[in-house]
């Protein structure tokens, strides 16, 4: 099963959907908009991927909350992708149980997701 976070309004989480469509994949997609993902949720994207892929540093909510001045450091970075899931690059790709794919790249899908 395959569970995608992001917003519905976002581009690259609509082109993650209709890459799972297209290949008949099982998905489940989850609004963190209209459903904030949990502390320990966040954190587990943060264990399984680069923290500062995970970490959104060109997103309007970033600019809003004036964070490039704060010069945030991992920590820093995980307290403020706790707090502000907008801040999450989109989408957030959870598969295989235990592996996580952040943003869309057509190739990584295909070789990740396709596999028997």
């Amino acid at each position: 099963m395959i569970n995608i976070y992001g917003i519905k309004t976002c581009s690259t989480v609509r082109k993650a959907i209709k890459f799972c469509k297209d290949n008949e994949l099982e998905y489940t997609f989850i609004d963190f908009r209209a459903e904030p993902l949990s502390e320990e949720k966040v954190k587990y994207f943060a264990s399984k991927v680069d923290i500062n892929l995970l970490f959104n540093n060109r997103g309007t909510k970033y600019k809003d909350l004036g964070l490039k001045d704060l010069n945030l450091d991992e920590d820093g970075k995980l307290e403020w992708l706790c707090k502000e899931n907008m801040l999450l690059k989109r989408p957030v790709v959870e598969y295989k149980e235990d592996k996580v794919l952040i943003s869309f790249n057509q190739d990584l899908y295909e070789s990740e997701l396709l596999v028997n």
